[in-house]
């Protein structure tokens, strides 16, 4: 039974940070403190030309949201959330180049992780309290 309910946290982590994650994003992009981009361009925040330009900029963004979230809600489960921090550390420090270079996607950056880290450390505390 241990073995199901590691799965189906670990799972839901992936699956609905996905969901959580784009929605999250969606609503910042949408916010009337969303700002305007850069240069004078009369291209929406959170229209599809930003977007598009952040996902070039921040290549591997899903994938890396997916690894994320399955060390967040694993280390929280194994009962190591110190674990968290390694995962923030090396996300921040990898991203750090790219962030430098186009401050303008560090704020999609930094809602996108915040979301993902919310949820699956909120699914690894839930799974956590169904094993013991």
């Amino acid at each position: 039974m241990n073995a199901v309910v590691v799965l189906v946290t670990l799972l839901a982590s992936v699956v609905g940070g996905w969901f959580v994650v784009s929605g999250v994003l969606a609503m910042a992009a949408r916010s009337k403190d969303s700002g305007e981009p850069e240069h004078g361009a009369k291209v929406e925040a959170g229209g599809p030309e930003a977007k598009a330009s952040a996902r070039r900029e921040l290549r591997g963004g899903t994938w890396i949201g997916v690894l994320e979230r399955l060390a967040v809600t694993g280390a929280v489960l194994l009962g190591h959330p110190e674990g968290i921090a390694v995962v923030v550390a090396v996300k921040g420090l990898g991203r750090y180049p790219e962030l430098a270079r186009n401050p303008e996607v560090s704020e999609r950056f930094v809602i996108g992780s915040l979301a993902s880290l919310v949820w699956a450390v909120g699914l690894g505390a839930a799974g956590l309290a169904l094993l013991t």
